[in-house]
Order: C-alpha cells, then sequence, then structure tokens
C-alpha cells in the first residue's frame, strides 16, 4: 500500500501546477480517470464550463525594486498602466496598501485586509507578503473563496524574499506602482467521479470526496486525499459493500469550491440524502507540520469513526463535533449532512515548495488510508 501511495502522490506533484481549467489540471483529470479505469470501474468525466484567470503582468515597482507576483484571483484587476501611489500599512490612508500574510488564514493582518477589501475607497491595490514563515522565493497563495463574486481592489500576492526593502519603503511612504493585468477566458473544468454498486441500492449511499486542484504542485497538499481516495475505490472494488459509494475527486479547490458547487447543484437531496460523506481534506500527509484534524458533523458520527482508529496513526486533534468545518466538509455542513473530515497543518501551505517527497510523510499517508478503509467499510456495510 505504501509503495502505491507513493506512486500516486510522486506522479501527480511531477504533473506541474494544479489550477483550475489549465491544461495541467485537465491532464491530471484524465490520468486519474485512468487510473479508476485500471481497476475495472467506471468513470464519469463531468464537465462544466467557467472563465479562467488567464495571468498577465502582476508586478510592484518602486524606485529601486520590481517584484513579479501572483494576483488575488477575487479580487478586481488593473488595467496594463496599473496603480500608482504612496505605499502604507493595510488600514493606512496610503493608496497601496501593504501587510504580511498567511495562506493559513487567522490572525490581525487577515482581519484587517478582510476590512479593506470590504470598504469602498479605502485602498486602491493591495501588496499582500507571504508571511516569513515560509520559505523565501515563492508565493503562499490565499484561496479565491469570493471567485464567483469578485471583492475588493486588486491584489497583489509576493514572496517574503524583498520583504526588508517593502517595509522599509512602505515606511518612508514611497511611491510604487502595482499592476496586476490579467483577464478571464472561456475555460472547462472536470471532476472525476466513480461509483461502487452495494449490494442493496435502496439504502443511501455513502459518498467519498477530496479536491484535486491546487495552486501549486500541491503534493502533500492534495496528493494524499487523492492517493487514499484510489485506496478505498481499490478496496470496495474487491470487497463488495452493502451500500453503494460514490467518489468524487472535484476541481475548482483553490477557486471558492466551484467543482464542488457543481457537483451538489446536478444532485438535490444527495447532502441530506447520503448516509455519509467522507472528506478527504487538504494536508493529512504533510511531514512539516502536519497536524491531522478531524471534523464530525455529529457526536454519532465521531463515535462510529473512532471505533476504526487504531495504532497506524498518531493520535489527532479532534475538533468539536457539530462545529462548522473547513475545506468540501464545509458545503456539507451548511447543507445539514453527515460527515467526517480530514484536514491537517502544513507548514508550506498553498507554497511551491510543498513537492514529493520532501514535503510528504508516507507513513502517515499508509496509516490513515488503513483507519478509511476501515470506515468506509464500516459506514458502507449497511
Amino acid at each position: 500500500m505504501k509503495d502505491r501511495i507513493a506512486d500516486i502522490i510522486a506522479e501527480y506533484d511531477a504533473q506541474g501546477i494544479h489550477r483550475t481549467g489549465t491544461d495541467v489540471d485537465i491532464a491530471s483529470a484524465a490520468w486519474l480517470a485512468e487510473r479508476v479505469e485500471a481497476l475495472g470501474l467506471e468513470v464519469k468525466r463531468d464537465r462544466f464550463d467557467f472563465e479562467r484567470v488567464d495571468l498577465g503582468v502582476n508586478q510592484i515597482e518602486t524606485a529601486g525594486l520590481a517584484v513579479d507576483g501572483v494576483p488575488l484571483y477575487d479580487a478586481a484587476f488593473t488595467a496594463s498602466d496599473g496603480v500608482a501611489g504612496r505605499l502604507g500599512p493595510v488600514g493606512s490612508d496610503a493608496e497601496i496598501g501593504v501587510a504580511l500574510v498567511s495562506s493559513r488564514g487567522g490572525g490581525e493582518a487577515h482581519r484587517r485586509v478582510g476590512e479593506a477589501r470590504e470598504a469602498k475607497g479605502t485602498h486602491e491595490a493591495l501588496v499582500l507578503v507571504t508571511d516569513t514563515s515560509f520559505p523565501p522565493g515563492g508565493v503562499a497563495i490565499i484561496n479565491a473563496e469570493r471567485f464567483t463574486a469578485p471583492l475588493g481592489p486588486p491584489a497583489l500576492q509576493v514572496p517574503n524574499d524583498e520583504w526588508p526593502a517593502l517595509e522599509a519603503a512602505m515606511e518612508r511612504g514611497e511611491r510604487a506602482r502595482v499592476t496586476v493585468d490579467n483577464r478571464y477566458v472561456p475555460a472547462e473544468g472536470i471532476n472525476i467521479h466513480g461509483c461502487v454498486a452495494g449490494r442493496n441500492p435502496d439504502l443511501a449511499p455513502v459518498v467519498v470526496m477530496t479536491p484535486r486542484s491546487g495552486w501549486w504542485s500541491c503534493a502533500s497538499e492534495r496528493g494524499g486525499g487523492i492517493a487514499v481516495w484510489l485506496e478505498l475505490l481499490r478496496d470496495l472494488a474487491a470487497n463488495q459493500p452493502e451500500r453503494d459509494v460514490i467518489f468524487t475527486a472535484n476541481t475548482g479547490h483553490e477557486l471558492g469550491h466551484t467543482g464542488l458547487d457543481h457537483f451538489l447543484a446536478a444532485r438535490s437531496g444527495l447532502v441530506q440524502g447520503a448516509h455519509m460523506w467522507m472528506h478527504l481534506g487538504a494536508n493529512f500527509v504533510a511531514s512539516q507540520g502536519g497536524a491531522p484534524r478531524l471534523q464530525y458533523s455529529d457526536d454519532d458520527v465521531r463515535a462510529a469513526f473512532s471505533r476504526c482508529l487504531e495504532a497506524d496513526v498518531a493520535e489527532p486533534f479532534e475538533a468539536p463535533a457539530g462545529t462548522r468545518p473547513g475545506g468540501e466538509s464545509r458545503n456539507i455542513f451548511d447543507g445539514g449532512g453527515r460527515f467526517v473530515s480530514i484536514v491537517g497543518g502544513n507548514a508550506l501551505f498553498h507554497h511551491p515548495d510543498d513537492t514529493f517527497p520532501s514535503a510528504v510523510d508516507l507513513d502517515a499517508a499508509a496509516g490513515w488510508a488503513k483507519v478509511f478503509v476501515r470506515a468506509t467499510r464500516a459506514f458502507a456495510g449497511g
């Protein structure tokens, strides 16, 4: 099992940058479909149209500095000549607000950035510098939760390499130009679905879901969920469950869960109609800063899943049952469904250094695969 998981994560990582609707994302969908078909199961390639961000010039320029970055995908863009003005802290009266932020979210900086995005006219542009807890040389990108309804002024995300120079320029109130010049182009997203038919189709199904897209190669963020998802498919293909088990691997994760939204919109009633949702989320195989966290819809689900936990994994943190979870299980919580979800911490969250093998804990991946095999058998058994 461990070798199979390593192969899957290595292949996924090697494919490149997994942003939704890009050539890599489309090729990765075909790869995953082939992996499912190799288990003898029928695959559905569920396609949907959307508008993808086609990157142009994304840069901040000061008198002595030019730094390239990544746009905030759910904010406005500039014209080709950008926005010019004074640099100052987010929340000040400067035309260009600057903040040091983490892709992990939370904290005072995120609160101030959120307020600046909500308040019209506060800043003409934002510069969001990756927190210095991340390695230099890359942007730890913030998810575009408002992708379908962009919010706030143009925002540029930049690596922390030049933070001392940018901080000094900001403190002096220097002028800068921020260009976030991109366009939207027609694109296609692809969700991959499969189903293991149970012995009793009249029973409510179990649904196993994992996201399959992300900002970079996402070895530990996304690769673990995909590898375990395939292990569950493999096990049930050889051991027919009592209930149908629906498997869905969705693109659009980093764009406000657009792929899962498409999946759910086409299946009215499934959120509450499913016997159980099992969410294989982000980072639970991360080797750096990994702290797996289990999330449950209620105490009954927690008790049932706890019986599947054995010595295969270190004792995880458990969020209080019934609290609104992170990741795609949020959609199930909001719709009133029953779920168990695993997510985790990651020192390289949304950073380009999240690559195989250094960012991945294969022992943890294999351990959690065994736990979820037992849990899937238990929930799908009848």
